[in-house]
């Protein structure tokens, strides 16, 4: 058997099935139940400082030379 057959059988079987369970451990990760409350601050992060200006220094630049 040549390499090219070798490496070709693995990646049809233990990879593909190594990739569809990195998959859906990801899909699990996000959707747990603790997870709801981070999903929902990040989704809101564009809508924080809606009705004023924020305060400075609650931008998060930290001097890094960013224009202003």
């Amino acid at each position: 058997m040549d390499t090219y057959s070798l490496f070709r059988e693995i990646a049809d079987s233990w990879v593909l099935l190594a990739l569809v369970l990195v998959f859906l451990g990801v899909v699990i990760w996000a959707f747990r139940p603790g997870s709801r409350k981070v999903h929902e601050d990040v989704a809101n992060i564009p809508f924080r400082h809606e009705d004023r200006p924020a305060p400075a220094g609650a931008t998060g630049d930290r001097g890094q030379g960013g224009a202003r």
